[in-house]
């Protein structure tokens, strides 16, 4: 069963810093933190070594604010 998660940390790029929340499914931390480099990695184009991941938590539903994850969760209805 996945839990959900929220992963923060900041990445740099180009001398400049940019902070970073996200919240995803998995089953641990570590597939969490896998999941963060390889979506900052190819968005970004940022190497592993400038992405800094400071916290991952556990969170429960209600605390969701992404709304796609919201909605794949049954929180959210297309028609509300």
């Amino acid at each position: 069963m996945s839990k959900i998660w929220r992963a923060s940390g900041v990445f740099k790029k180009m001398k400049r810093t940019f902070r970073f929340n996200r919240e995803l499914l998995a089953e641990k931390d570590s597939h969490v933190r896998e999941k963060v480099f390889s979506e900052l990695g190819s968005r970004h184009r940022v190497k592993r070594k400038d992405i800094t991941i400071n916290e991952v938590k556990e969170i429960k539903p209600e605390e969701v604010t992404n709304i796609d994850l919201r909605k794949i969760l049954g929180l959210e209805t297309e028609f509300e």
